[in-house]
């Protein structure tokens, strides 16, 4: 094969045309692109500054920023091409049918990140909070844009996906600081209700870890074929909850013994046929 110089020649001009005329597009376009890199980290840091002096969730101003970051950056590269002289109305069409396809194919997690995003923006429940939803109980270790991390009382990680939980009923254990323990004793029907109702009252009052703010309550829950079910009821603070309870029963129990008292078993009545 036989190289001709001069075509040889004829390229390298035709090139180095191309190359001087088309050479400021491409200076201004890398210059753009260099530009808006370094404005755009600018303005994301400036922006997670604004949002922690407010005082926003830090799961929502991670989101925000991470959401304004890529944005920008979309829409400086459609800016860099569209500098290069590349038409970019079909470039556009292309990525709008792409996020169609997407969000189709990525309802259930659309869903999720709506409630996510209803969760964070609302305030439901916080990290720390001990809450009950989707037949799950544990404390919120991490609130998440797609799930929320529980710590059940196992010590067993739960994610609950946001769709359902912020659709769903929330029971927050946290917010009011306090909680009322709801506990059943029964007696039988000779003894003393005026005297097994003054033991347990005893009981509670001796316990520093009781509210005096609400009081308790001792009440008759339910007479039944078999006994007499007391309510006792002692408010507690969120953290003293679980000791309050069992405190309350084993205390119960031990003045009971002193008293002679004995708590009637639970009986259950089988039928047999014969």
């Amino acid at each position: 094969m036989i190289v001709n110089p001069d075509h040889i020649a004829n390229y390298a001009e035709t090139f180095l045309k191309v190359l001087i005329d088309y050479s400021p597009k491409l200076i201004s376009a890398f210059l753009i692109l260099f530009v808006g890199i370094y404005t755009i980290r600018i303005i994301n840091k400036l922006i997670r500054k604004i949002m922690v002096k407010r005082n926003l969730d830090p799961t929502l101003t991670n989101f925000l920023s991470d959401i304004l970051f890529w944005a920008l950056r979309v829409l400086l590269f459609v800016t860099f091409i569209s500098k290069l002289g590349i038409e970019t109305s079909s470039f556009v069409a292309i990525l709008g049918a792409m996020g169609l396809a997407v969000g189709l194919s990525l309802q259930g997690s659309l869903s999720n990140f709506a409630g996510g995003m209803l969760i964070i923006l609302f305030k439901p429940f916080k990290v720390g909070d001990t809450i009950e939803a989707q037949g799950v109980l544990g404390t919120v270790s991490e609130i998440q844009i797609f799930v929320t991390k529980l710590i059940n009382g196992n010590n067993q990680t739960i994610f609950v996906p946001n769709g359902a939980l912020s659709n769903g009923t929330i029971i927050n254990y946290s917010l009011q600081g306090f909680r009322r323990a709801d506990l059943t004793l029964s007696i039988s029907y000779d003894t003393d209700i005026k005297k097994a109702k003054d033991l347990i009252t005893e009981v509670l009052n001796n316990n520093p870890k009781v509210l005096k703010t609400p009081a308790a309550e001792v009440s008759v829950k339910l007479l039944t074929d078999s006994s007499i079910q007391l309510a006792v009821r002692p408010w507690a603070n969120n953290l003293d909850f679980g000791v309050v309870s069992s405190d309350t029963l084993e205390g119960c129990k031990l003045a009971f013994d002193a008293a002679g008292i004995v708590i009637q078993p639970f009986v259950k009545e089988v039928s047999r046929n014969n």
